[in-house]
């Protein structure tokens, strides 16, 4: 008779392939290891073996980088969707992919159980579990560290088991930091960082950027085509979104831009420090926020500053799949679409500044903006608009005044007395 199925989201690393044969032994499943490309930059074929060797029945590699790329960084990158002021989403954004691939492959394979190796401090656990729900409420999900079963609690522990097993051990007892990586960013969590008062170790750690200190001095432009808020060409060459990002990764990484320390509230209620390195996101964040500037009016633009983070929250807390979210994303989507032209950017030293933009859909007018009086805007106009502009303001006063409070509201706005020499 035929063993049920459960879909194990494979990474390769200690946790999950832990995971493999304690799956086989407490519940008796056929594990079907699904591995997903998200940019890792991993040794798929050797990830591959190495969960048949240690015990699933099928592993399969899926190439999703396009797909990530175009499908949920896009969006987050349209919206100008940051986590609280810095935080560029990397992992946030690919975890909703990740589970919505998984649900693909248990129906594929007719499989009863959903599994994955995300720890029950953390929020990944909540992003695939909530894009499972969106999916497949049918389908049973195993969280290993939260499991019954699961007794270790250490890598130590992980890796005794594995060896007690005979098993291929995928990492060595020497600590490192806990990263998580993808062709968006790379994060770091642990060692130094676990103390908010250490600066982090910059040199020891970084592993797509350089220290800052140590960029060229001379710095280097960048300019960026976009097509309705959307990346399309890099320095006046056309690209598709792979080989784009995976450019600006390399020309950020090397002029030291886009790293971020950020002691950040996870949505499971705890407070966690990481480094993340996202040098080719901070380029087009920056990019595209001197394209916005130019493209949109005051009103829609303070708007979508408002729904930025209010995305940036539902993309962190994993709720991608939601009405809410595809709302926003349809309006920012409105917003865009006259977010067409250049914006040319320069990179020294770890910092970025503008350099530049233009569009055909610029609201940017020469003539009224110049200091010189032009035929479209004349100073004395201002007279009548500061006058309606200012009567809630003066009539208050007025009121103030009529009821004999002047001295009494003098001192409560703190009106002082000057001398007169």
């Amino acid at each position: 008779m035929a063993k049920d199925k459960v879909i194990l989201a494979y990474s390769g690393g200690l946790d999950t392939t832990v995971i493999i044969p304690w799956l086989k032994e407490n519940y008796d499943y056929d594990v079907i290891a699904v591995c997903i490309d998200v940019g890792q930059g991993d040794d798929w074929e050797a990830i591959k073996s190495r969960a048949l060797k240690t015990g699933a029945a099928a592993c399969y590699v899926v190439d999703a980088r396009q797909e990530y790329i175009e499908e949920y960084i896009w969006p987050a990158l349209k919206a100008n969707a940051v986590y609280e002021d810095e935080y560029l989403l990397g992992t946030s954004t690919a975890r909703p992919l990740i589970g919505k691939i998984l649900v693909e492959y248990a129906r594929q394979e007719k499989a009863v159980a959903i599994c994955h190796g995300a720890t029950g401090k953390g929020n990944d656990q909540v992003r695939f579990e909530l894009a499972i729900k969106a999916f497949a409420p049918d389908i049973k999900v195993i969280a290993a560290w939260r499991d019954d079963k699961w007794n270790m609690d250490s890598r130590e522990a992980e890796i005794k088991f594995l060896e007690d097993r005979g098993l291929e051990v995928p990492m060595k007892k020497d600590q490192s930091y806990s990263r998580d990586e993808n062709i968006w960013h790379l994060s770091h969590e642990g060692l130094e960082l676990e103390k908010t008062e250490n600066e982090p170790n910059y040199k020891h750690m970084l592993k797509n950027t350089c220290v800052p200190e140590e960029a060229p001095e001379e710095g280097e432009y960048v300019t960026i085509d976009f097509e309705k808020g959307i990346p399309v060409g890099l320095n006046g060459k056309k690209m598709n979104a792979l080989d784009l990002l995976n450019e600006l990764n390399v020309i950020g990484g090397r002029n030291g831009v886009g790293l971020v320390d950020i002691c950040e509230n996870r949505c499971v209620g705890m407070k966690s420090r990481g480094v993340y390195e996202t040098p080719g996101g901070a380029i087009l964040y920056f990019a595209h926020r001197m394209m916005d500037h130019i493209c949109l009016d005051r009103e829609t633009y303070h708007y979508k500053q408002q729904v930025s983070l209010r995305m940036g929250e539902l993309i962190y807390d994993g709720k991608w799949f939601t009405t809410l979210m595809d709302a926003c994303m349809a309006f920012v989507d409105k917003t865009e679409e006259t977010v067409t032209g250049w914006a040319k950017v320069k990179l020294i030293k770890g910092a970025i500044r503008g350099a530049g933009s233009g569009s055909k859909y610029s609201l940017y007018n020469e003539e009224i903006a110049s200091f010189t009086t032009g035929e479209l805007y004349n100073h004395k106009d201002a007279q009548g608009f500061i006058t309606l502009f200012g009567l809630p303001v003066k009539v208050r006063a007025m009121m103030e005044q009529k009821v004999g409070e002047g001295q009494a509201i003098a001192e409560s706005k703190n009106l002082k007395k000057r001398p007169t020499e």
